[in-house]
């Protein structure tokens, strides 16, 4: 498979199972154990908003490079059909590009989507503390 020839909806695609499947093993790890505890720690990571959140940050803080930037705006500005009733259009495109980069990353180098992940879960551990 050609990864460089994917379309940013199909690098998406990849990229939301990846990120879900990566997140739920990390709250695994951390111990938690009640599938609802689970499902709505795992929400935290996984929503549109909280992606488009871990997305600008990479972007602010200069994290990714010219070509997973590319991948992101590949993402980011893919057509799609419709938009969920409780994600703004602009939020749920950053969370599809978002999604585009961490599915090409899951192709194309597992150690920088390691990285990356784990920035983002640093980011949000720390966000977290802050607020208690």
């Amino acid at each position: 498979m050609d990864y460089n020839q994917l379309n940013g909806l199909s690098l998406a695609y990849l990229g939301d199972a990846v990120f879900e499947l990566i997140i739920r093993e990390y709250l695994l790890n951390k111990g938690y154990a009640k599938v609802n505890t689970l499902n709505k720690k795992c929400v935290k990571f996984t929503s549109g908003k909280s992606q488009a959140d871990f997305i600008y940050f990479l972007i602010n803080g200069k994290i990714l490079d010219n070509d997973e930037l590319s991948i992101y705006k590949r993402g980011r500005n893919s057509h799609i059909g419709s938009v969920r009733k409780n994600i703004d259009v602009e939020t749920y495109l950053a969370a599809t590009g978002f999604e585009a980069l961490i599915g090409y990353l899951y192709l194309r180098d597992k150690d920088r989507l390691n990285e990356i992940i784990n920035l983002i879960i640093k980011r949000k551990e720390e966000s977290n503390n802050e607020r208690n």
